[in-house]
């Protein structure tokens, strides 16, 4: 449901002439902040945490490329989140990689995990339900 534009700029090769790994989950990382904007889930007293991340490399990119990283969430449980994304090169026309990250919701005050705020589920589930994805019922 939410898709960020990400310009391959000069600086992010490497040595081997391509788009060094590190990047990507910097591409990354930029569409997961619009998608927690779009959900409102960045407020005062909570804290979203990594948990864990991994991406799949498929095809290199090379400048000047433009990404498109889409992003949703998977799955929600109590105090965490599963997030996927799709990187899609605008010049090959083809997935360049795949990815996926568990969030936690941490207090910011206890630095312990917290649930996920009833509002912010909601708006979730209402954006996963605009593009045809039911989280009610996946459980």
């Amino acid at each position: 449901p939410v898709i960020y534009d990400q310009k391959v700029v000069w600086g992010d090769m490497d040595a081997f002439g391509h788009v060094n790994n590190v990047k990507y989950y910097r591409y990354i990382e930029s569409s997961r902040i619009l998608y927690m904007e779009n959900v409102n889930i960045l407020t005062p007293n909570i804290y979203t945490v990594v948990a864990s991340s991994q991406c799949k490399y498929l095809k290199p990119v090379f400048y000047p490329d433009v990404l498109k990283v889409g992003v949703r969430v998977e799955e929600m449980r109590n105090s965490a989140f599963r997030m996927a994304y799709i990187l899609w090169s605008e010049t090959q026309q083809q997935i360049i990689a795949t990815a996926e990250a568990v969030m936690v919701c941490v207090d910011k005050s206890t630095g312990l995990k917290c649930e996920i705020p009833n509002e912010v589920k909601s708006k979730i589930i209402e954006l996963e339900k605009s593009v045809g994805h039911d989280l009610i019922h996946l459980a």
